[in-house]
């Protein structure tokens, strides 16, 4: 097949692609900061969904920026405008930290055919004590379906890897193909497209099997890759994307 054409699809899966949540943060996070607490998470979640002011609950610090923050709340609102945003803690790492987890739904409608968004992220807050000034993010995967039926699907995509690994990125269709037709591609989504909401351009190609299967190699650095990942079956089609922790250290693979 021809590289896929810049349909509504596809151009939220750029979006989706290019947008963390929160927003893009670093690998590891300052040494001796405070945890978020329980209000300051309530404060958050209110202020993401429009009750209160972000500048009220963020600062800057490593990996937040709070004008970006907002500027990606918006970018995502103008996508799927009843998206909303919940935060709960998460179960707490080997060294001690608290994680966050974090969440948005949310839907749009495009002539007859109505778009599904469903994302999470792992997280690590830190705060000064009145305000959430960093963070560090562990988990982060996004789903965004068409059609009127879930189709069932898997990423079966590594949360971290060790740099130089070579792993699989696989996205397996839970169900029997019972003869239909299924098209799909993934593609790498760099750290420009990440920070300008690019849409990477995917190839697609018929997929003979139930699902999209690839090996690839982690760069030789610690850092990060997106994968995003497009599949067009009869029942609707399914964006996704995928961060990918690289790390340098055995230990840091499941903190």
């Amino acid at each position: 097949m021809q590289p896929s054409r810049p349909l509504p699809l596809t151009r939220l899966a750029g979006a989706l692609a290019g947008l963390t949540l929160l927003l893009p943060g670093p690998l590891a996070m300052a040494a001796g900061a405070g945890e978020a607490s329980a209000a300051q998470l309530q404060s958050l979640e209110a202020a993401l969904n429009g009750e209160g002011s972000l500048d009220s609950v963020l600062e800057s610090g490593p990996g937040l920026d709070p004008q970006l923050v907002e500027l990606q709340r918006r970018t995502l609102l103008a996508s799927f405008p009843d998206a909303r945003w919940r935060l709960s803690a998460g179960r707490s790492l080997r060294d001690g930290r608290k994680t966050v987890d974090l969440q948005v739904m949310g839907s749009r409608q495009e002539g007859p055919t109505r778009y599904r968004l469903q994302a999470n992220q792992q997280l690590v807050l830190s705060s000064n004590g009145s305000r959430i000034n960093g963070q560090t993010v562990l988990r982060e995967q996004a789903l965004l379906r068409s059609g009127d039926a879930d189709l069932p699907v898997s990423l079966q995509i590594p949360d971290a890897v060790l740099t130089g690994q070579r792993y699989d990125v696989d996205v397996v269709v839970d169900e029997p193909l019972n003869g239909a037709i299924m098209a799909g591609g993934i593609t790498a989504v760099s750290g420009q497209q990440r920070a300008s909401l690019t849409s990477p351009g995917i190839d697609l190609g018929a997929l003979g099997g139930g699902g999209l299967f690839k090996t690839v190699q982690a760069p030789f650095s610690p850092g990060e890759q997106t994968w995003a990942v497009l599949l067009v079956h009869p029942k609707g089609v399914v964006s996704a994307t995928k961060r990918v922790r690289v790390v340098a250290d055995k230990s840091q693979l499941n903190p």
